[in-house]
């Protein structure tokens, strides 16, 4: 222990000292995926657990000397969910172990610290499927997944996270571990407290250990692309999608703006005319099932559209998702940056969620667009900007207000996947009345009575 601080030689005593760092070795700790906005923290530690047992000495050392603790997965977040303001960062980036697939029961325990990709690849190795599919798969972590209850695109058929998680396990202050739930698929016995902790940012427990169900493996999915000359078609083609006689996988959408980004780099056939919205939608299922609402679909969205492509083949079908998975890529590369956030609102308010992007964006003089999960209403509604104009960033953040307003007025809400963390702290008072925000207060309190978990996340 020669050459270490104190903080280090009392968090060297708890975890494997080489687990402990400090210094600039804290530094890759201390961002996540947020765009644009420099958005970096400050930690006086990191420590890399292995075990459960070790998180809860973690734990109980925090509390004992009133040091907040930030639990953090793969840093891929884009609300400053994982980014510290003082106290000792909890990293999961070698809780892996313990990983049992069980085909039969058609479910997975995992460990926190381990990939959605390597989730979603057991599943497949045993002829099973895991549907959430958030983005920076190979990145994220299961804990990161569940404390923002992450989605994805084909949340509109799948559900979001929580929606698969049968039991978690996670450590309370000042050092308790707790298991709820579990193999068993239903359980009514007690307060369904697995999902008071699914979503919640790490402020109320540290999530160790998940449980999660999972389904046979579909023999063939199919999209469906139309392009649309405006926002009103489309918006009237996402609806009979969802009225088509199947229930889609997914149902995406993207508009003019982002489409005038991005369609370049299509990997298809060139749409015809001047495309005001694109819709993606898909179909899955049994061969002759996927064929079938696929065919639906191209009926249900051809309606008013300049275009309609359904690639069969696997290669073209795996470079559309690979198109659709790089789009925020693609639309930051216009400026350099973005602020980008996830707002959600009912379907049918969605035309005006996107024109209102467009209105907020242009009166703060930003080039404004949005794209995303149309069959959930949820949408990346983004301004671009350069990273280094803080002047930009300004405008940005205060049009991002102006947006959580548009989507509670709509009434949505302010977050549909990426959480709240830092960047919309103070802003569910858009979704929530006083005392529906005064009891998320009082359930914090029940949880972390000294407040240490990740403050000033979720609730400031």
């Amino acid at each position: 222990m020669k050459g270490t601080s104190p903080l280090e030689a009392e968090l060297g005593r708890v975890v494997e000292p080489s687990r402990v760092y400090t210094g600039d070795a804290v530094r890759p700790y201390l961002r996540d995926a947020t765009e644009a906005r420099g958005l970096s923290g400050t930690a006086a530690a990191v420590v890399l657990p292995r075990t459960a047992g070790e998180v809860q000495a973690v734990m109980a050392w925090a509390y004992d000397h009133d040091v907040p603790l930030v639990p953090q997965g793969g840093r891929s977040g884009y609300a400053g969910g994982a980014v510290p303001a003082g106290g000792v960062v909890v990293a999961f980036d070698q809780l892996r172990d313990g990983t049992a697939v069980d085909p039969a029961g058609w479910r997975l325990e995992v460990a926190a610290g381990t990939t959605t990709r390597t989730v979603q690849r057991l599943a497949r190795e045993n002829g099973l499927y895991y549907p959430p599919d958030p983005g920076a798969a190979e990145q994220s972590q299961i804990g990161g997944n569940v404390a923002t209850n992450a989605g994805g695109p084909h949340a509109f058929k799948y559900g979001v996270t929580g929606a698969w998680v049968t039991g978690l396990e996670f450590v309370l202050p000042p050092g308790d571990l707790v298991t709820v739930g579990g193999a068993i698929r239903k359980d009514v016995g007690g307060y369904d407290l697995k999902s008071l902790l699914v979503g919640s940012e790490g402020t109320l427990g540290i999530v160790t250990r998940a449980w999660v169900r999972l389904i046979p493996a579909v023999e063939a999915a199919l999209p469906v692309v139309a392009f649309h000359p405006d926002v009103a078609s489309g918006c009237a083609a996402v609806a009979a999608a969802m009225v088509c006689g199947i229930v889609p996988a997914a149902i995406e959408f993207i508009d003019e703006a982002a489409a005038e980004l991005v369609l370049p780099s299509y990997p298809l056939a060139d749409p015809a005319g001047a495309v005001g919205f694109v819709v993606i939608a898909e179909a899955d299922g049994t061969e002759e099932e996927a064929r079938a609402g696929s065919a639906l679909l191209a009926e249900a969205l051809a309606d008013g559209a300049l275009a309609v492509h359904a690639p069969v083949e696997r290669r073209d079908v795996a470079a559309l998702w690979r198109w659709r998975e790089g789009l925020g890529s693609a639309v930051e590369a216009a400026r350099g940056g973005k602020v980008s956030e996830d707002i959600v609102v009912p379907v049918d308010r969605l035309a005006d969620a996107v024109s209102g992007t467009a209105e907020i964006g242009a009166r703060h003089g930003l080039p404004a667009c949005s794209w995303g999960h149309a069959g959930d209403g949820n949408l990346h509604s983004t301004f671009l900007l350069a990273p280094d104009d803080p002047a930009a960033v300004a405008r940005a953040e205060a049009a991002a207000e102006e947006l959580f307003a548009l989507a509670g007025r709509l009434g949505g809400g302010i977050s549909g996947e990426h959480g709240v963390g830092v960047v919309k702290a103070g802003q569910l008072r858009h979704q929530w009345a006083d005392p529906a925000r005064a009891l998320h207060a009082e359930l914090k309190r029940v949880f972390d009575p000294k407040g240490l978990l990740n403050p000033g996340k979720k609730l400031a």
